[in-house]
């Protein structure tokens, strides 16, 4: 049985991720402030308490992991580079546990070589870089933790988010290149799940949407 490590599990993608991630047979370790928020129980799911930037109970939920999900991003009130410094402790964890398989969530903001922004696109990352850009800063110091670690890691980006109902079909593509603007978070947990076997975008940043 394939174990997931899963960081941001009581987040709105994340509890997604982690009902489906049970459905389909996997066992999950996952970290957990309040574990009471994830109201779950499940005889192949362990919650480990604790914060993602305590290399204590990080390197517990990674602990006989064999594929790490990491979809915490920040809230309101969360250190300012809370997404770089929680990677960075997972990366460290994983390497001292022989985990080389990690998949992370970020947004369009960052960039790839095969991307071809539209002129809406630079809008958006103007205004995010403008509006909130310690968020972007922070997505690309999490970046360069992974491209530095090693490790077989795959960021997948996403534009805004829905909680409309899932469409079982999404597409993947690059900013600007056969995507539209939004995704349902269904769908999106869909996609993350295929990543814990497929390994078609290892060093890549793949940009999902409907």
């Amino acid at each position: 049985m394939t174990t997931i490590a899963l960081f941001g599990a009581t987040g709105k993608t994340g509890r997604r991720v982690l009902d489906r991630a049970l459905a389909a047979g996997y066992e999950v370790r996952a970290l957990a402030r309040d574990p009471e928020r994830l109201n779950c129980e499940h005889p192949d799911l362990t919650v480990v308490h604790g914060d993602v930037l305590d290399p204590v109970a990080v390197a517990e939920v990674v602990a006989g992991a064999d594929v790490v999900l990491s979809l915490f991003g920040q809230v309101k009130g969360s250190p300012r580079t809370l997404q770089t410094d929680g990677t960075r402790i997972i990366v460290e964890a994983m390497q001292a546990a022989g985990v080389s398989r990690i998949v992370t969530l970020s947004g369009g903001g960052l960039r790839d070589p095969h991307d071809r922004p539209k002129v809406a696109d630079h809008v958006i990352r103007f205004l995010l870089r403008t509006l909130s850009g310690h968020v972007l800063a922070d997505a690309q110091g999490h970046l360069e933790v992974l491209r530095a670690s090693g490790l077989h890691w795959t960021v997948i980006r996403g534009p805004r988010l829905t909680e409309e109902p899932g469409r079982g079909t999404y597409r993947q593509g690059w900013v600007g290149v056969g995507t539209g603007t939004a995704i349902s978070r269904d769908d999106l947990a869909d996609f993350i799940l295929t990543q814990v076997d497929d390994r078609t975008f290892v060093h890549q940043m793949p940009f999902l949407s409907n």
